[in-house]
């Protein structure tokens, strides 16, 4: 019963490859079937081993030799060439196990299928009816020996075939990609899927995306469900990651394997600025990549695709498409003991020399380091010259370990169904060989069981596991030869930050070079900049502009700049904040220093002025004008000088609510004590009449009144001042970069003014009047050096709002000090430094002899100014 022998596999195997002569095409009378190994029971086996040559422009067959109504060119698939040994080794591997249906053989129809509709559809048919014609609905075979059908290496072709054999209930077991469409049984009762889930597929692509930095991509899938479910996917999962995609191309997957669709979308991939392009596509995925009117166009791209197994990689050197930078996501299993060896064993040696791709793996604990020649690294041999064109993998690729994994699955399958008959009927009574296909499919959908590659198998689709990864590096030699490197896995069910692996160094990059290419539609923006988005482009593409003032950015990329807080300030290079220092007008610094020096010399002037006054008090240039105001008026400068003071040093509560508050009585009580004496020597000069009604005013009392109510509305005006919004100390960390100041705050600007708009009405009143009264005789009239005083003060005071709203920080308080000091030096020195004079100096003049002398002395008999002397 078990008729498959080593021996007879290594013919099977070297049969295939003496089918193709030097000229690279086989040439059949009838194609189909491909070869048949009869058993007990057989499956029928469409693979996809040959393809007849198309005419790139029409499609239709092209002959190379005379025309031959009998001989079709084919071409052998070489990228599927593995399918076949897995095939042979399958069955022979279960004929020989004595605990898998003993005593029953199982044989395989091998059919060969095709790209499209048509020629499915005949293989289909002449695998039915099992004659050559093409008689739909006939069957000339033993019916019962067909128990279920293995094929369909993409999902068009499973649906091709599917949609045919569910008419007749047969149990059809695909191997290719995992479908979701397929997970639908109201649609495909009779369909079965062996591959693992892909759900997370797409999780690991944008995971390597991630790792390289690549944010700017393009993506290429196939026109139906499956590739609209994975864009849909890959959109969410690069929106999480801010990876942006530049363009996509739908392959239609009626036209995958001519060439005017390639001519459409070829040349915009090629001259596309994107230089990652992810492909998610089946078995026939990049062959039409291949196909291309424009020979020799430099790529200079990564390409991320989703099977190692998917690429023809010939074609692309033909047409000058060299994929270096190539990564590939292929299913991760274990290896299936013997069949590698079996493979290299069954081999002739004339055909082992250079025909088998190497696939170079790194070991568990340590990445594989990329050598500095890795054309002589990864040979055998110094030359590779003697290499053939064609390369094969010697390790199961994941088509044939789904191919291992549908027969095995067939078989326990029928193991379960003939163990439950042999219950029923007796062994030697063969009628329980008697099958059904529809049979089989009870026991096929709850088949589970571990392979000798030591995974478990499920034929549930609902229990599947999720598809591991390995991550794999295609390099191509000038020389045309080519090797993979396994540099990374994808384990999706493992923890966190433990599910993807990639050993960067390990993989070969365009020309061999070290570098990871850049895959960025624009460069990263450095600390210091934020990233500004291009109107109409997307998020991916942006300029990068400079934090504005007080902002910092500390990262790369960043979305937005952020504020420092408000005790630090950005550096120059504004990606990181400072501390600010803490600053105030200190007496230790210079312009402390200065300023105090020169209040306390003003005010020690005033007192000496003071004292000599006092000491003259009985001259008649110290008793003109009354000699009491005088007094009052120097004793008030003396505090103006000193008041400055208080805006010196570290501001506390106590020095912010005397600072405005003391400054605004004291300089009211002066300018009102120049008011009364502008006002009293206007009134004496005034007074002609001796029974005049303002004779009255002239009470010596008169000068206090008017110096106790200007200041006492004053001080009503900064008491109310004090009473509702009270100056503070607070820290200005604003006016200056990099220094926090000081300061008080005056707490109601209205007040502030409020009090100096006031202040300087009575300044102007006093201007005014003694403007008016300048041309009184000179010996007793203080009128014009009010005049000048006034016209000093009022300019500094006038010159100081708009300067003191302009400046910041120390340079607010500088202002105010320096307007204190400057009026009242000007007060002081227009008033009383000409009477000094004439005291200390020209005493002479000083006397009542010399008064009446003098060109004015009929106002000096005056009874009026008689009471102020």
């Amino acid at each position: 019963m078990k008729s498959i022998k080593k021996q007879f596999l290594s013919f099977l195997i070297v049969s295939l490859l003496l089918l193709l002569p030097v000229s690279g095409q086989i040439c059949f009378e009838k194609i189909n079937p491909l070869l048949v190994n009869n058993g007990d029971l057989e499956i029928g086996v469409f693979l996809t081993l040959l393809s007849a040559e198309m005419n790139s422009m029409t499609g239709t067959e092209v002959f190379q030799s005379p025309p031959n109504k009998t001989c079709k060119p084919y071409q052998l698939i070489y990228k599927n060439y593995q399918q076949f040994p897995a095939l042979a080794f399958t069955l022979n591997e279960i004929n020989r196990d004595p605990n898998l249906l003993p005593n029953i053989s199982l044989g395989f129809h091998l059919y060969n299928t095709y790209s499209n509709d048509e020629r499915t559809l005949e293989s289909s048919l002449r695998w039915l009816s099992g004659l050559d014609r093409l008689i739909p609905n006939y069957n000339c075979k033993e019916q019962t020996k067909s128990v279920a059908v293995l094929g369909g290496a993409t999902s068009a072709l499973s649906i091709q075939m599917g949609t045919l054999f569910d008419l007749y209930h047969f149990p059809q077991i695909s191997y290719g990609p995992f479908d979701p469409v397929f997970t639908d049984k109201a649609q495909f009762p009779s369909l079965y899927q062996m591959a693992p889930k892909e759900s997370s597929l797409h999780r690991g692509i944008v995971h390597l995306l991630v790792h390289f930095e690549w944010n700017w991509i393009g993506l290429i899938v196939f026109d139906d469900m499956k590739g609209d479910g994975f864009l849909e996917e890959m959109k969410e999962e690069m929106i999480k990651n801010k990876v942006c995609m530049s363009f996509t191309e739908k392959i239609p997957t009626s036209d995958r394997n001519h060439r005017k669709p390639s001519e459409t979308f070829m040349p915009r991939i090629l001259i596309s600025e994107v230089k990652v392009i992810v492909i998610h596509t089946d078995t026939d995925s990049l062959i039409i990549l291949g196909i291309s009117p424009t020979p020799n166009i430099p790529t200079k791209k990564v390409w991320i695709a989703t099977s190692h197994s998917n690429i023809n990689t010939k074609p692309f050197y033909h047409y000058g498409y060299i994929f270096h930078a190539t990564l590939f996501f292929s299913h991760l299993t274990n290896e299936v003991p013997e069949f590698k060896t079996l493979l290299q064993a069954a081999i002739p040696s004339q055909y082992t020399d250079g025909i088998f791709l190497k696939a170079i793996h790194p070991s568990a604990s340590k990445c594989l380091v990329q050598p500095a020649n890795p054309e002589q690294a990864y040979s055998p041999n110094a030359s590779l010259k003697t290499l053939s064109l064609y390369s094969f993998e010697m390790t199961m690729s994941t088509l044939s370990y789904n191919i291992y994994n549908s027969i095995y699955a067939v078989a326990w399958a029928l193991h379960e169904m003939l163990m439950r008959k042999s219950e029923k009927k007796s062994i030697e009574d063969e009628e329980y060989l008697l099958t059904h296909s529809w049979q089989l499919h009870s026991y096929l959908k709850n088949t589970q069981f571990k392979n000798r590659a030591g995974d478990q198998v499920f034929v549930d689709e609902n229990r599947r596991p999720e598809a591991q990864y390995a991550i794999m590096n295609y390099v191509f030699f000038p020389n045309k030869t080519d090797l993979l490197l396994h540099v990374g896995d994808f384990i999706p069910e493992a923890p966190l930050n433990q599910d993807f692996t990639i050993c960067a160094d390990a993989i070969v990059w365009d020309k061999w070079g070290s570098e990871v290419p850049s895959g960025v539609c624009s460069d990263s923006c450095q600390a210091g900049f934020r990233k500004s988005p291009l109107e109409g482009k997307a998020a991916c593409c942006f300029n990068c502009s400079p934090c504005s003032e007080g902002e910092i950015s500390n990262q790369m990329d960043a979305e937005q700049c952020m504020k420092c807080p408000e005790d630090k300030y950005p550096n120059e290079q504004r990606d990181h904040c400072l501390p600010k220092l803490v600053t105030f007008l200190d007496v230790k610094e210079a312009w402390g220093m200065a300023l105090t020096f020169l209040a306390i010399l003003f005010s020690l002037l005033t007192a000496l002025i003071l004292c000599i006054f006092v000491k003259f008090q009985d001259t008649p240039i110290v008793k003109a004008n009354n000699r009491n105001l005088s007094y009052t008026l120097l004793t008030s400068l003396i505090f103006c000088f000193l008041c400055s003071l208080l805006f010196i040093g570290r501001p506390t509560t106590a020095t912010c609510l005397l600072q405005q508050t003391v400054f605004a009585v004291v300089f009211t009580v002066a300018v009102s004590s120049i008011l009364a004496k502008t006002i009293i020597v206007v009134l004496a000069f005034r007074i002609i009449r001796p029974r005049s009604r303002i004779r009255m005013f002239l009470h010596p009392r008169m000068s206090y009144y008017v110096v106790l109510i200007c200041s006492g509305i004053q001080g009503l005006f900064c008491a109310i001042w004090l009473g509702t919004y009270p100056p503070f100390p607070e820290a200005d960390t604003r006016s200056e970069s990099g220094h926090i100041i000081l300061r008080c705050n005056e707490g109601s600007a209205f007040a502030l003014y409020g009090v100096l708009g006031y202040m300087g009405f009575l300044a102007l009143g006093s201007f005014t009047i003694a403007f008016l009264a300048r041309n009184l005789p000179d010996a007793f009239n203080e009128a014009k050096f009010i005049t000048f005083s006034m016209l000093v003060f009022c300019s500094v005071w006038i010159s100081f709002l708009p300067t003191y709203q302009s400046t910041k920080g120390k340079a607010m308080v500088l202002v105010e000090i320096f307007s204190i000091l400057t009026s009242s030096a000007g007060l002081l020195g227009c008033i009383f430094i000409p009477k000094c004079y004439v005291i200390l100096l020209m005493s002479d003049e000083n006397t009542s002899k010399h008064i009446k002398n003098h060109r004015s002395s009929l106002f000096l008999n005056s009874p009026a100014l008689r009471r102020y002397m």
